[in-house]
């Protein structure tokens, strides 16, 4: 019987070795790691894969891609290797990480954290994208990879994903399309992207995000009487309950203001012009907080002013008042309505009037959270309720402090 050659352990090795063996050993190693677990016990697999890894350090590209696109369907090759190739020249790794099955989570993230932006497309494309991968992601923040993860039916996002996603959008509008219509977006999210939507994504928004608040006034009602019985005293009672109130218009506010109504200041402003005093007014006569009202007064894209005027039961023909108050154009000419003006006015003809109130009075909650009088020897603002608040987000984001 014929005995194998005896291998040669000596250090020397010519300039140009043939490569023949190790091509063929590489492949017959490939061949070993890619067997079902029916085949192979796990003790060899993990040794043939620890061999073939280092051999794929001394390969070149062409047996490295060659290595990938034969795990791509194998479910139990050593993720190691995986892991391996997942970093290696895009050509190489591009089809491995869209399609391969074996990458667990963690995988990927590490893959994501030392990967390019070309990983990161890749990934995106998995036919399923965990929350923990979804927040590697937008952690890395490559646009092109972030479209593709929200494209994604299979891609499922945190609420702190959400949470940064709402953020990066104020830089790339290209998101909010998209963030409207995910299932993870929470009302608040959506009031808060409003400020920096286009007009097409703020309608949505409106019509589906906005709430009603009738549950909440059901159940809470009684506790406006208890607020009453103490005067109004708890600052915190006081403001919540603002934002359940049925009420819109501030009463109290019309008893002291020096115009009969919220419509005969709206009349004055558009004859006079509106100035900072006269905006307050208008803001305070309309129940809301004058940074509020300077926000929907300046807004350009003037959704926000169909909100106010929907919300505090103002006519049609105050908007149209209000909108020529603030020196923008109703018509284009006799009878033809002005394009953007037409556009404000439908949504305004869209909304209820209990779910512009709703949008308002969360406007006017969150925007004015980081306005308030505070005395610092009562009320010390712990930073870990900073990050939770939604009103304080609200605010931070869209004033951008």
């Amino acid at each position: 019987m014929a005995s194998e050659p005896a291998l040669d352990l000596t250090d020397q090795v010519p300039n140009n070795p043939p490569r023949r063996a190790r091509m063929t050993l590489l492949r017959r190693l490939i061949d070993v790691v890619a067997l079902p677990s029916s085949r192979i016990p796990p003790q060899d697999r993990s040794m043939a894969g620890d061999v073939l890894l280092e051999m794929l350090f001394d390969a070149d590209d062409r047996e490295r891609a060659f290595c990938a696109r034969r795990l791509i369907p194998t479910h139990e090759a050593p993720r190691r290797i995986l892991r391996y190739l997942g970093l290696c020249r895009i050509e190489i790794s591009k089809d491995l990480l869209e399609q391969n099955e074996s990458f667990d989570d963690s995988d990927l993230t590490y893959i994501l954290r030392k990967g390019t932006p070309l990983h990161a497309e890749a990934i995106s494309k998995r036919k399923t994208l965990a929350p923990a991968v979804c927040d590697a992601l937008i952690e890395v923040g490559h646009p092109t990879a972030v479209v593709n993860m929200l494209t994604s039916r299979r891609s499922f996002i945190s609420e702190t994903g959400m949470d940064d996603l709402l953020e990066a959008s104020r830089d790339h509008l290209e998101y909010c399309p998209l963030l409207v219509q995910r299932s993870e977006m929470k009302p608040h999210h959506a009031m808060t992207m409003f400020w920096w939507s286009e007009s097409e994504e703020r309608e949505q928004i409106l019509m589906r995000y906005s709430a009603d608040r009738s549950e909440l006034i059901e159940i809470c009602g009684d506790v406006f009487a208890m607020a009453a019985a103490e005067n109004w005293a708890d600052p915190v009672a006081r403001k919540t309950l603002q934002l359940i109130e049925r009420r819109q218009r501030n009463r109290a506010a019309i008893e002291r203001s020096r115009y009969e109504s919220l419509e005969d200041a709206i009349e004055h402003a558009e004859k006079s012009g509106m100035d900072r005093e006269l905006a307050q007014e208008i803001g305070y006569l309309g129940g809301i907080k004058p940074i509020t009202a300077a926000k929907i007064l300046t807004d350009p894209g003037g959704e926000a002013l169909a909100v106010f005027c929907k919300a505090t039961g103002l006519k049609r023909h105050y908007l149209s008042r209000l909108w020529a108050a603030l020196r923008r154009p109703t018509e284009i000419g006799p009878g033809n309505l002005h394009p953007h003006y037409e556009r404000i006015r439908d949504v305004y003809e869209m909304l209820s009037v209990a779910k512009a109130q709703s949008t308002l009075r969360y406007w006017n909650w969150s925007l004015s959270s980081s306005f308030r009088n505070r005395n610092a020897e009562d009320h010390i603002e712990d930073e870990t309720d900073r990050e939770f608040s939604s009103s304080h987000r609200t605010a931070r984001l869209v004033f951008g402090d």
